[in-house]
């Protein structure tokens, strides 16, 4: 990139899309499979930190961070360079034939901050619905048993197996049964959404407690269940926090019961929270850790962590030709390297900033039923209603559009919630500028 861009933008240039935008829109329209969901017209080019510039040169703040993976910003400096080393040396020899030492590096480095006491061992994919589908075969290979448990608002990927667990929208399964057989549904504990006059803690020790009243009683023994899948803050769900009392349950049923634990941060972890991992803020230890996303600044990487005697599959159960690619790890070394030098204290400091200012919204604006989240992994519920807090996905979706056509880059999640997750470099004036915008953008459609 010969260009040093705006630290602070935005800077909108021309109508959106721009000309060069609206050419390739059409080719896109022509050439690429439909089912992407696009939120709005961004055609990028170009990106450095917090900032990308599309291809009419329009600059954006980008509070998505390309869906919360650019962890340390957008082309950061050493992991460019991390990068363009390795690829000099050896960009790939298969890591499931042969032997790369830079797997053992990068496996070191993470049983240093795992959310589980070690020994561990460590299995590499390219996504994290890959990392979702090796702990699904790895929890039935290892435990023997054949069902596992999910939640409603799950999403934990799009491949056969994943798209099983995946609870978050009909269509992400609509026409693609049947799938892998073995997974049952509870529900999860949203306490915005809890019943009226009902007590925060009680209401999610109940939930997590259907599954051993109501589950293991009526449909399925709990001697044949090999896992229980959670996200510690549902991502496509809404940006919902599971209570800590919830997570703490679920440990107690499983360990009462032999069943695994398997902790899918593959949004919520590296550092995203303030915490290396979300569920860190339970207490609470998983057997197994799925993680991907923010792990390598953007580059294809996946990665599951298991306490050791879980993995104990022999050759031949799992593999994958491209994980732990060579260039791929370097890039991760360089982005725990930048996420431990400043990453985490920052998102725990510029989240506090966050939702001070955006904990005022629920009282200050009608269409604001809720605000929550950890870190900068936060979530802003749009409703038409407060009192019925019915869901309002067409006033969200207007939102983030308004806050497109004036430079900042957010997303849906959920429902009717918009997700602020934006890289872990944000200053604070970036914050204030973005943060500016969205109330604008609110109060816009407030008033429509």
């Amino acid at each position: 990139m010969n260009k040093t861009l705006t630290a602070v933008g935005p800077h909108i240039k021309t109508a959106l899309p721009g000309p060069n935008a609206q050419r390739i829109l059409e080719a896109d329209n022509r050439l690429i499979s439909p089912s992407y969901t696009r939120s709005y017209p961004l055609v990028a080019k170009c990106g450095h930190g917090m900032v990308i510039e599309d291809v009419d040169g329009n600059e954006f703040l980008d509070f998505s961070a390309g869906i919360a993976v650019v962890s340390t910003g957008h082309c950061h400096p050493h992991v460019v360079a991390a990068i363009q080393k390795q690829a000099a040396q050896l960009i790939h020899m298969s890591g499931t034939d042969f032997y790369y030492e830079s797997m053992v590096e990068l496996a070191e480095r993470l049983t240093r901050i795992a959310p589980m006491p070690g020994p561990h061992r460590f299995y590499y994919g390219n996504s994290g619905t890959e990392a979702v589908e090796c702990a699904l075969k790895l929890s039935r290979y290892h435990t023997k048993r054949q069902q596992v448990i999910a939640f409603y608002g799950a999403f934990h990927g799009r491949t056969m197996g994943a798209l099983s667990l995946t609870a978050s929208k009909p269509q992400q399964r609509r026409r693609f049964a049947p799938l892998v057989p073995g997974v049952t549904h509870v529900p999860f504990p949203h306490l915005y959404r809890r019943p009226k006059g009902s007590d925060a803690k009680q209401y999610a020790i109940e939930c997590a407690r259907f599954i051993e009243e109501k589950v293991f009683t009526s449909t399925t023994p709990p001697e044949e269940v090999a896992a229980i899948f959670l996200e510690p803050i549902q991502g496509e769900g809404g940006y919902i926090v599971a209570p800590t009392e919830f997570v703490q349950e679920l440990r107690r049923i499983c360990d009462k019961h032999g069943i695994l634990l398997v902790d899918d941060e593959v949004q919520a972890g590296m550092g995203r929270t303030g915490k290396w991992w979300a569920i860190e803020h339970t207490g609470v230890h998983p057997d197994i850790v799925c993680s991907a996303k923010g792990i390598a600044s953007g580059m294809p990487l996946s990665v599951v962590i298991t306490k050791a005697e879980i993995m104990d599959w022999v050759p031949g159960s799992h593999a994958s030709t491209f994980g732990g690619n060579p260039v791929c790890i370097a890039a991760a070394l360089a982005t725990l390297d930048l996420i431990e030098r400043d990453g985490i204290k920052n998102a725990s400091e510029a989240g506090a900033l966050l939702m001070k200012r955006l904990g005022t919204w629920p009282e200050k604006h009608a269409i604001v039923g809720d605000v929550r989240g950890r870190g900068l992994m936060i979530g802003v519920e749009i409703v038409k209603d407060k009192e019925a807090k019915t869901p309002a996905p067409d006033l969200r979706d207007r939102i983030v559009q308004l806050a497109f056509e004036r430079g900042i880059l957010f997303l849906g999640a959920g429902p009717s919630s918009i997700r602020l997750s934006p890289p872990l470099v944000v200053t604070g004036e970036e914050a204030a500028v973005a943060i500016d915008v969205l109330e604008e953008c609110v109060s816009i459609v407030e008033r429509s």
